[in-house]
């Protein structure tokens, strides 16, 4: 039954002779006279303001007013709806009969059936329960005859939820593939050292060192080879350091060849064999700093659900936020259990930590200050949200590196399965069989709590060849985010330390090593202002070892001042250009010392530094050049350095010493890095191009397809101006995603997946359209999926529509049907319509279901972008 249908019928339940201040329910512990006035109420006109803003001109309330006084004015008698409507709430029925209000200061649930229902009025507020109950203080504003409301959310913005991500939706798209196979970038770096002592005349024993990587795809899945190479000019002496075929998904993850145990090995030198990785219920996290494959890492959820709970009054409003801009990501009003939950809190933070509050409200007042509650949690690496599982299958063969043996030997078969799953919200637990010199089995064990600050993770592996046991327990306590304890411990050792923050700025910490049965202690303290930042740490354990640390800037002055037990680097540099503390020309003064084996030496040096504002994509300089000159125990001479990324697809570092603080031998060292990438004829590749291992990415040609054969021919540029505008990815800006944009494409780098690409007409370039304007797209690691997206001339014929008359046709319907589309426009009151989004072809012409004349248009590619012509109709309404 709806609200208006309960108020009729109890209207109509009422007495009809029932007199209205009998049927008033009239709080209690009021004066006599005040039941008096009471009855003395009417109902006449007022209006409603809202601060000093007049909302609702004139509406009928019940009360009563004598010589210009509102009298018993608590018990006047508003609408319901009125109040609603001035105030701007929000109204939501709810299933168990109440009836939630909202705005963006109050949220607040109220039984209908507690108010009062005025016979003439309907169902009311008195001006009592307007202030009690939704916290509005009012008064009568005599000069303007109105009841004046004033709300304590008037100036304040609500603090909404995050919009719902859209679905992304991939049904009914052209899919794009890709290829099978890609030799997607190789890179060779080279390694040239050289060394003069003082019994040679010149330097003529230059080592040649260097390592060739190369990646690509291959049905799915990614291959890498790098290859070490002792001596570059002596091929006998090559090594093939890693070779594998990784095929990672959302569900299961394929390995061949080199790669890691899952358990800790026995034996020493690499480890060759297949693995698999099946997972059920959750995705694995993407470590954004790991290239190679890590089975702990994969076996790790990237989001573990928590449960954030308390209790509160009745009436209390919770929201939940996160971060510093303390977003509300969810809020719940508290019932009469006196209980909130937050459930299946995403934890999926990039870097495994979340920062949560609880906001409480009272009475659902968002204009009171909250008490605020922290929320913080972490992710514990191996832990599993409840339900979800893994099961991990590897076997394979040691391999000992030989000389003059490209491949090595490989003996010593090993092998080992291992589950884990989440056996509860705080608790996951792993057991496996392995087989490494011996059989032993595998326990694990991964445990936090939700709502106690502790932190416990620990392995063991039982009956091993040696010490039958062999164990690694991790724990850490924070109590408070100031302070926190970690502990270790495995069959070697054990490990403690402690950090607090005991003010802004300034931390003591404490460690201790059964090993070595030492102890330290130390302090660490930071402060910064706009034009001064400092950082010190000194740390001091039982054998007297002293180690500290100062960093410390000045306006154009740096500092740093490092040392330990056997030698100290302190270095004061400053900065010529001005711009920028980093970048520009500098002079640094630098001292070092060693000691070692009783034998003291030191170095002192003067150099001058250019760094070129010019930076690529990873922030590094495209230029640095240092020139210096050094004095110290062992003698003097110059120091040169370079390092150079000019040249796309190459990199150059260069280094020539005549005097080091140990030794007065002079050296030299040259590095180069030439990379290269093959997916788009032979171009310059990206320095860390090995993370196509893991990961991989799109390649995006939108380009001018000029003679419409789909294809991209000779001459047909790549159109990648107003990117962000023209692409949407996932329903996301493409500027969202890490990207590269060179004449060659758009390079965006992508985990596994398919993806959704839509093209927006905004990003067009004038008079051209795309073909397509989606596409799902399989990303696969190991190389670019090439998208190439033609772009045809969009031809637009405009003009007026007249009937056999000669008179101008408004609102006829104007068609261009041709063989792929209809484009269709409606004429204006001046006749003149636009058929816009035209492409080559032949046209029928027609005016509201007849044919037009001229009947026909051909487009063509000598057609103008813009064309006009007059179109006659016969029998047209006019």
């Amino acid at each position: 039954m709806s609200l208006s249908t309960t108020i009729s019928v109890l209207a109509q339940s009422l007495d009809s002779h029932t007199s209205p201040s009998e049927f008033l329910e009239i709080p209690d512990g009021i004066s006599t006279q005040s039941r008096k006035n009471n009855d003395k109420f009417t109902l006449f006109s007022v209006g409603i303001n809202v601060g000093k803003q007049n909302v609702i001109s004139s509406t009928l309330v019940r009360g009563y007013e004598h010589d210009s006084q509102a009298v018993s004015y608590d018990n006047w008698l508003v609408k319901f709806d009125d109040v609603i409507a001035a105030l701007k709430l929000n109204k939501t029925y709810l299933d168990n009969g109440e009836l939630e209000l909202r705005s963006p200061g109050l949220v607040k649930r109220i039984n209908p059936k507690d108010l009062t229902i005025d016979p003439e009025l309907g169902l009311v507020f008195s001006i009592a329960e307007i202030q009690t109950i939704l916290g509005v203080p009012t008064e009568f504003n005599l000069a303007e005859y109105a009841i004046q409301f004033n709300p304590p959310w008037l100036d304040i913005q609500s603090k909404r939820k995050p919009p719902e991500e859209l679905p992304v939706i991939l049904e009914g798209l052209p899919k794009v593939s890709p290829p099978p196979f890609t030799f997607a970038a190789v890179g060779q770096e080279v390694n040239i050292t050289g060394r003069k002592t003082n019994s040679q005349s010149d330097i003529n024993n230059a080592d040649y060192q260097g390592e060739l990587k190369a990646v690509g795809t291959l049905l799915g899945g990614s291959w890498y080879i790098s290859t070490n190479q002792a001596n570059l000019t002596n091929t006998r002496t090559w090594e093939l350091s890693e070779a594998q075929y990784f095929r990672p998904t959302e569900t299961a993850d394929y390995v061949f060849g080199s790669q890691p145990t899952f358990w800790q090995s026995q034996n020493s030198g690499d480890y060759w064999g297949a693995t698999t990785i099946q997972r059920w219920g959750f995705k694995p996290t993407l470590d954004i700093f790991t290239e190679e494959f890590n089975p702990q890492q994969r076996l790790q959820t990237n989001n573990i659900g928590r449960t954030i709970s308390g209790q509160a009054q009745p009436g209390t409003l919770v929201q939940l936020t996160q971060g510093f801009a303390e977003e509300v990501i969810d809020e719940v009003l508290v019932d009469s259990s006196g209980i909130y939950r937050f459930e299946n809190v995403n934890t999926s933070d990039r870097f495994g930590s979340n920062n949560y509050r609880v906001r409480l409200y009272p009475n659902g007042q968002l204009t009171s200050s909250p008490e605020i509650r922290e929320a913080n949690f972490s992710i514990l690496p191996g832990q599993l949200s409840v339900g979800t599982s893994a099961l991990i299958v590897s076997s394979g063969f040691g391999r000992e590196y030989s000389d003059n043996n490209f491949f090595g030997n490989f003996t010593d078969w090993r092998g080992g399965i291992g589950y884990r799953r989440g056996v509860t919200e705080d608790l996951t637990l792993g057991a496996g069989v392995i087989y490494d010199q011996s059989l032993m089995g595998l326990a694990e064990l991964f445990y936090q709590p939700g709502d106690f600050p502790l932190w416990v993770s620990a392995s063991a592996l039982l009956g091993t060849k040696d010490k039958g046991l062999e164990y690694n327990a991790d724990i850490r306590f924070q109590p408070s985010p100031n302070f926190y304890l970690n502990f270790n411990s495995d069959q070697f050792s054990q490990k403690f330390w402690a950090n607090w923050q005991a003010f802004p700025g300034i931390s003591f910490r404490a460690s201790t090593n059964s090993r070595d049965d030492s102890f330290s202690t130390g302090i660490s303290i930071y402060r910064s202002q706009p034009h001064f930042s400092m950082f010190a740490s000194a740390d001091i354990d039982t054998q007297n070892n002293l180690r500290w640390n100062l960093a410390s800037r000045w306006k154009k002055l740096q500092f740093t001042y490092r040392g330990n037990e056997i030698s100290t680097n302190s270095q004061l540099s400053y900065n010529l250009s001005g711009k920028s503390l980093y970048y520009g020309h500098s002079l640094l003064l630098g001292h070092e010392t060693r000691n070692y084996n009783n034998r003291e030496d030191s170095l002192s040096s003067l150099t001058w530094r250019y760094r070129s504002q010019e930076t690529f994509k990873y922030g590094n300089s495209i230029w640095e050049f240092d020139l210096g000159y050094g004095l110290g125990s062992q003698g003097q001479g110059i120091i040169v350095s370079t390092s150079s990324n000019s040249i796309p697809g190459l990199t150059l570092r260069l280094r020539y010493q005549e005097i080091s603080a140990i030794s007065d031998d002079t050296s030299f060292r040259i590095e180069l890095f030439p990379r290269f990438n093959f997916q788009t004829g032979i171009t310059p590749a990206e320095p860390r191009f090995e993370r196509l291992r893991s990961r991989g990415g799109l390649l995006i040609q939108p380009f001018f397809d000029r003679n419409h054969n789909g294809k991209r021919d000779r001459g047909e540029a790549i159109y990648t101006k107003d990117a962000n505008l023209l692409l949407l990815l996932n329903n996301q800006q493409i500027s969202r995603f890490p990207t590269e944009i060179n004449k060659n494409g758009i390079f965006v780098n992508l985990s596994p997946d398919i993806y959704r690409l839509d093209l927006d007409p905004a990003g067009y370039p004038i008079d051209w359209t795309a073909v397509k304007s989606a596409y799902a797209i399989e990303v696969v690691a190991g190389s670019y999926t090439p998208v190439l997206i033609p772009m045809t001339l969009s031809y637009t014929v405009a003009g007026v529509a007249t009937n056999s008359a000669g008179d101008v046709t408004s609102g006829a319907k104007v068609e261009a049907i041709g063989s792929e589309k209809t484009i269709v426009s409606i004429t204006n009151g001046a006749g003149i319509f636009y058929l816009e989004g035209l492409r080559q072809g032949s046209y029928k012409l027609m005016i509201d279901g007849k044919p037009a004349q001229p009947s026909t248009i051909e487009i063509n590619q000598n057609s103008k972008p813009f064309e006009e012509i007059k179109l006659t109709g016969v029998d047209v309404k006019s």
